[in-house]
């Protein structure tokens, strides 16, 4: 059960619950709602929060905004650079490493569709290490669906032949060392 592997008793249970459908709520509010007491439910948020089981994340709200949103799922022999190149490219919202068909899995968003289509043929398409790539556009979310988004993707204009250009964080990352360079 989530709650044993997370340790939860009911009340952090109910408080998980209320701050995920309103994350508005006051600590009063949450405290009326489960019948405890306004500085029980403070301590308990900190506990919670303190332990990563809690966050708070502001973001876009894809469900309600006109943005494109799509899944690249990917088979490579290098995921850690899949991954490296997510923790720094502004169109790459994240990114993760799956079983199966495919190893990695890459959530992305843009206001143009043909700038993502650009960054996965410059990426992917072509790189040797990779060997099957396929994109979705997400069309529809049955729930809110809160991210952070990177405005810095608006300054680029990527193409096939050069990706984002000079301004692509993933190349400065690599000329600055912070990327795990791997040989494929």
């Amino acid at each position: 059960m989530i709650s044993d592997k997370l340790k939860l008793d009911d009340i952090d249970r109910q408080i998980i619950s209320l701050v995920q459908d309103n994350p508005a709520l006051t600590h009063t509010e949450i405290a009326t709602k489960i019948n405890r007491s306004q500085p029980t439910v403070g301590m308990r948020i900190k506990k919670l929060e303190k332990n990563g089981v809690l966050q708070f994340q502001p973001g876009i709200n894809f469900r309600k905004v006109d943005l494109f949103l799509a899944t690249v799922e990917i088979q490579t022999k290098n995921p850690e650079e899949i991954l490296d190149m997510a923790r720094f490219c502004p169109f790459m919202l994240n990114a993760f490493r799956l079983s199966g068909a495919h190893n990695v899995c890459i959530l992305l968003a843009s206001s143009k569709l043909e700038k993502l289509d650009n960054v996965i043929n410059y990426h992917f398409r072509d790189n040797p290490s990779i060997s099957s790539v396929s994109m979705e556009v997400i069309i529809d979310i049955a729930k809110d669906f809160i991210l952070p988004i990177d405005f810095d993707s608006e300054d680029h204009d990527p193409t096939i032949e050069e990706g984002c250009g000079p301004k692509c964080k993933y190349k400065i990352a690599k000329e600055r060392g912070l990327v795990k360079l791997i040989d494929t």
